[in-house]
Parts: C-alpha cells; structure tokens; sequence
C-alpha cells in the first residue's frame, strides 16, 4: 500500500542477517566492538584503495549472506552501489557472486535506498531474500571528490571525514528479528550550498524534507522512535536538520543520532565527524541491529542522506542536490533490557 510518498509492507519483510567491515580508525569508536571484521591496514592487503573497498564490500556481502544460513543460489538480487565513479566497488564486488545484480546510486543514501529497494521487492512478492549493502573508503573518496591526498591540503572546520568500512544485510520474506514497516522516498532537495567540505549543511534540507512526509504519511511523531537515526550530517549538520524539524513542529532533539556524530570516539578530531556510503552502513549493520535483535531499541526510523554531486558539477559551479530515503523498522525481540 502507498500513501504519499511512503510505501507500507503488509508483509513485514525481515532483516535476516547483516555484516559490517570497518578500518582502522573506525574501530576505535563505538562499533569497533560490533563490527565483523576490524582493519589494521585500510589497504586491506591490497594494491590499491580502490581494490581495498571493493574488497570490503564483498566480504561484507559474504558474511551477511553466511550469517544468514544461506547460499548464493538462495539470494535473488543484490542492491548496491557506492561513491566512485560508475559504482565500481559494487559492480566489481558483484563478480563474486552467482546472483543477480542491480547497480544504484544515491551517494551516501545508498544504505536507506537498498532497504527500501528490497523490501519492496519482496512485499511485491517478487523476491525472498535480498542484499543490501555498501560501503566507502577514506582515501578512495577523498581523492576522487576533493584533493589528490598526497597534497597534504589543510582540513576546513565544516568537513567530515569519509569513512572506511561497508555493511550489508539480507532482507528475507518472512526470518529475521528485526521488521520494515514502511519506508519513505527521498524527493532531490537543493538550497544553494556549494561548498563541497560542507555535506551536512547541504544534507539537512533533504533529511527534514524526507522526515516531515514521513511523519504526515504514517501519522505518526518523533516520540513513536526510541532512535531517529540520520547519517551522515555531521555535528553542523544535525543542528541544522533540529532547527529545520522546529520550525515545522517536530521536535526530535530527545531522540536523533547521527551516525557521522557517533563513529569515531573523539569527534573533535574529525571536525564534524564521520560521512561516506559507508558511515550508515557500518552503524546500521552493527551496533544498531545487534541492539534491536537483542531488543534494546524497539522502533527505529533510519533516514540515509546523500549529497549527488560529482566533480565535472562542482567544477562548473554547480550547487549539491540531495536526497534522503527513511525506513521505519521495528525490533520483533522479546529480549529484555535498557540501551546504554
């Protein structure tokens, strides 16, 4: 059933099992303790950055579809993508597996966007299980969208620094202890930022926009949600997005994170904190669905956000549009406790 722009799944479909992968400088953080796989060297063994990312991808995809008992013959797509050009973590991470694949894009969206994607194939009844997944790489990112990192050039204080890792979960028809109930297209939000250092500024429209429909499509208010979880504003950004959500009568102060804000362990350092693909990914695919599998956080509202900018536009003077796309999830876990 559609009402608005939100899409709402009488089926229920479950998020079965997920994974997550990060690097060095993320483990030290929050989810350091949740993550699969924790980085020493963000070259991951390989020769590249590049290499390195894709690497992480795909090894993310196997453990999620491992963890869920499953084989590739039992998944029937995977939805992914990431922030390099023609998505070439995604597209060859998708060489290393039988199933089909469709290539998205939604920048640092792209984790929201394949949950939605899936869910909606599988409350259409066209699929029973699904991958969804990405992820992002510090140094591939940096030098692609801003500076080759051998310059050395000088962080301004409005930036964020892009992630190292990827995350991945299958949704099932009917396994899994944690439920999608509806979830909310992005509409292409811009307000004129341009500054390519300054993604939550630019970000914040897009995820208030998404959130307000979101909340007048269910009925529902900020204070239904133990957690809204945005990613990735950023410190600046999520300031932005309350002052946004005040003026229009949601108060969401009580209960908004930021996976760019909750990352990295000391956010000072990283000046607005964590963004990239990656950043939700990570979060999402570890520390927040093992506390709703373990029933600590009973309903989540997730609201990805990705600035779709390239460099031929920001070379041309181009401003930032961007996008968000919200999924409700509910924890099904009768496990008992509070959430730290």
């Amino acid at each position: 059933m559609k009402k608005g722009n939100t899409l709402f799944f009488k089926t229920r479909p479950r998020i079965r099992s997920y994974a997550a992968i990060c690097g060095s400088k993320e483990r030290e953080g929050v989810i350091g303790e949740y993550a699969d796989i924790t980085l020493s060297d963000d070259m991951y063994g390989e020769s590249t950055y590049e290499k390195a990312e894709c690497k992480m991808l795909s090894n993310a995809i196997s453990l999620a579809v491992e963890k869920g008992a499953l084989t590739d013959g039992d998944i029937d797509v995977m939805l992914s993508g990431d922030l390099l050009n023609q998505i070439i973590s995604a597209s060859f991470a998708a060489r290393d597996f039988q199933f089909p694949f469709l290539g998205l894009y939604s920048a640092c969206s792209t984790m929201s966007e394949s949950m939605l994607l899936a869910a909606a194939l599988i409350g259409g009844g066209f699929a029973r299980n699904c991958v969804a997944a990405t992820g992002s790489h510090f140094a591939s990112a940096e030098r692609q969208y801003r500076y080759p990192l051998e310059l050395g050039c000088t962080r301004p204080p409005q930036s964020q620094w892009t992630v190292t890792g990827a995350g991945a979960c299958v949704i099932s028809a009917d396994v899994g202890d944690i439920a999608i109930l509806n979830a909310t297209l992005g509409r292409v939000r811009d307000w004129g930022v341009s500054d390519v250092n300054n993604m939550g500024a630019a970000m914040a429209p897009a995820a208030a926009d998404t959130l307000i429909r979101h909340f007048k499509d269910t009925g529902e208010q900020p204070s239904d949600f133990d957690m809204i979880v945005t990613g990735d504003l950023g410190a600046l950004g999520s300031r932005i997005l309350k002052d946004l959500m005040w003026e229009k009568g949601y108060d969401i102060s009580p209960n908004h994170v930021d996976c760019g804000e909750m990352i990295y362990k000391v956010i000072e350092d990283e000046f607005q904190g964590g963004s990239g693909a990656g950043c939700s990914a990570v979060v999402m695919n570890s520390y927040i669905f093992t506390k709703m599998s373990a029933g600590l956080y009973k309903r989540v509202l997730f609201a990805a956000t990705g600035a779709l900018l390239s460099t031929v536009s920001s070379g041309q003077g181009e401003s930032i549009p961007c996008i968000s796309h919200a999924v409700e999830l509910l924890s099904l876990s009768n496990g008992n406790g509070a959430a730290p």
